[in-house]
């Protein structure tokens, strides 16, 4: 049981990444990080969750909600930023919690972020294919990009960008990276065109009240029992639709819209002067993003009263959830003649192609280096010709595309909700943590304020955890239940770390019998 904690040291994590077999190419840059955490957090949560959750939770003081998403990422950003900058090395939290918390609390993260980042691109990667539905049918091509095999929904919409960006991501992170900022370029252009034509029929009547007073849930799934935050069932509220509770609620659900900056930690160990670099590319990025989603909900809110962007049921009984597009369609908005639901939905079909990217990205490089650690199979760990994990990377395609093209959505964004919060407070006790034992490594940047800082951030991010639904966290604990499962069965057996143990200990041995 000893062997539970074992830490990996930061000079034995910088070290492994010199492995010829497993050694990543260092390619990129300030400037290709920030593009890679602007394309990943720009997408769902400015062309889907601002709406769907004032419609359904929040009302006007969605814009709040973000406000209180984005404080407990930037806190837990500066956190990211200082581990990034001190441990340059793939993996991101699952390797600062090795250096710090030990070995089984590595693999509980490492499977916590297989969790986020497999789900986010998969749920991401349903949204696409709508899109891509959406945008053949404004060009007059009616085609459904779901059809039935064998009486099951197979979405061939969302399998195609999967496989698509997966064999991109194997070619190259640097090629990864002049792709994304080609289509990133396009859709802040249209966000901000929206922004800009949005500010011009915004009815301020529509931001009263701004928090709506409670109502009993409906369509939202946020009702009684296990379907209401966890919050608001301890404190005994009937339902956190609306009011204060639907507020936080909505804070706990649009945070799924910020998830993604943790992905540029991802990549230290393949850019250049990471100590300078990986701060800048998390800092940056997440102070950019902000701006726009605050401005968009303002807008959404503002052009269409939040009654009206509730969740609607189709021609099928399915349900429909507004969007960026349907509120400035249904807002009946025409400047110049253009058609600007078309617009929106080619800006989100570019958006979401960038967001399941950088996702596909974070998710290989999580399974890359605990591969190099052993706790998974080591032959995941061997980068091809290019310097790029590309047996991960497939590995990642084939799970993400069949999760995408088989399973609903449902209510897989708060499960990619809880799984981010947790690695975020794990993170931001992890610097008070190397603080206390590596008081004088060298650190490119430093979290300001410290203890305060990270103590802050853990709270913020535990806020919002019970603020998800209970269900989501039975569902959480299930998963984690099955993670410590699958490390007693081959993990804690085949750790590299715990071969290097053994090894030495048997040296040790020989040593002294010579004696």
């Amino acid at each position: 049981m000893s062997g539970l904690w074992r830490k990996k040291t930061i000079e034995q994590s910088i070290a492994d990444t010199d492995e010829p077999e497993t050694r990543l190419r260092k390619d990129l840059s300030a400037w290709d990080l920030t593009v890679f955490g602007v394309a990943v957090v720009i997408g769902a949560g400015i062309f889907t969750l601002a709406a769907s959750t004032a419609g359904n939770l929040a009302g006007p003081s969605v814009t709040l909600s973000f406000v209180l998403a984005a404080i407990a990422c930037g806190l837990a950003a500066v956190c990211y930023a200082e581990f990034a900058s001190t441990v340059p090395v793939a993996g991101s939290a699952y390797t600062y919690s090795y250096a710090t918390f030990g070995e089984f609390i590595a693999w509980i993260l490492g499977w916590d972020l297989i969790l986020e980042f497999a789900l986010a691109a998969a749920v991401v990667g349903k949204g696409w294919s709508s899109y891509l539905q959406t945008v053949m049918g404004n060009f007059g091509l009616q085609t459904s990009t779901t059809v039935q095999i064998a009486g099951v929904d197979f979405d061939w919409g969302a399998v195609l960008i999967v496989v698509a960006l997966s064999v991109l991501l194997a070619l190259g992170t640097k090629m990864s990276s002049r792709v994304s900022q080609v289509i990133t370029a396009i859709k802040v252009f249209v966000v901000l065109l929206v922004i800009a034509v949005g500010v011009g029929y915004i009815n301020t009547a529509n931001y009263s009240p701004f928090i709506p007073p409670a109502a009993e849930a409906t369509a939202s799934g946020h009702g009684g029992g296990l379907e209401q935050s966890l919050f608001s069932l301890i404190s005994g509220v009937e339902t956190s639709q609306f009011g204060v509770y639907g507020m936080l609620a909505g804070a706990a659900l649009v945070f799924f819209a910020f998830i993604g900056f943790d992905i540029v930690a991802t990549t230290a160990e393949e850019t250049k002067n990471p100590q300078r670099n990986v701060p800048r590319g998390i800092l940056g990025s997440l102070a950019i993003v902000t701006v726009l989603y605050v401005a968009v909900s303002l807008v959404i809110t503002g052009i269409r009263p939040y009654t009206e962007l509730k969740n609607k049921i189709g021609p099928n009984g399915e349900t429909v959830r507004s969007n960026l597009a349907t509120a400035f369609s249904d807002a009946g908005i025409t400047w110049l003649g253009i058609n600007w639901s078309t617009i929106i939905a080619v800006g989100a079909l570019a958006g979401l192609t960038t967001v399941v990217m950088v996702l596909l990205l974070g998710q290989s490089r999580v399974l890359f280096a605990m591969s190099r650690d052993g706790l998974i199979p080591r032959g995941l760990a061997v980068t091809g010709s290019r310097g790029t994990p590309v047996r991960a990377t497939v590995l990642v395609g084939i799970v993400v595309a069949i999760a995408a093209g088989f399973f609903p959505t449902g209510t897989l964004e708060e499960m990619v909700n809880v799984g981010t919060l947790f690695a975020f407070v794990l993170v931001s006790a992890g610097v008070l943590v190397l603080r206390k034992t590596h008081p004088d490594l060298p650190r490119g940047f430093r979290a300001p304020a410290v203890p305060l800082v990270p103590i802050l951030a853990i709270l913020a991010c535990l806020w919002l955890m019970i603020n998800l639904t209970a269900l989501t966290w039975v569902r959480f604990l299930i998963w984690m239940v099955l993670g410590v499962v699958v490390y007693f069965a081959y993990g804690a057996r085949h750790s590299v770390l715990r071969s290097r143990e053994v090894q030495l200990g048997e040296t040790a041995a020989v040593d002294k019998s010579d004696s």
